[in-house]
């Protein structure tokens, strides 16, 4: 039962690699789409502005979605595998 601990570890580790560069790509896409808008719509507020605070709303949404999609559902898949695998 010692080596399905440290898988997730592992996993673990290399699932944080991969949230912060999603979480970077994630933050330049909404960044880009929010300096779009901006130009397209010309709100009153200064473009530096309107793209912080569309920043700053989407973050805790962005954040539950990666967090959900990078760790929770592939470590929940990988170690319901290996209890199913093992207990066979």
């Amino acid at each position: 039962m010692i080596p399905i601990p440290r898988l997730l570890i592992v996993l673990a580790v290399a699932l944080t690699v991969v949230y912060i560069s999603l979480w970077f790509y994630a933050r330049a896409g909404l960044k880009e789409r929010l300096q779009e808008q901006w130009a397209q719509e010309r709100p009153p507020l200064p473009e530096h502005t309107f793209v912080e605070n569309g920043l700053r709303d989407a973050t805790p949404h962005l954040r539950r979605k990666l967090i959900l999609g990078v760790y929770v559902f592939p470590l929940t898949l990988v170690f319901g595998a290996a209890l199913v695998l093992n207990s066979l």
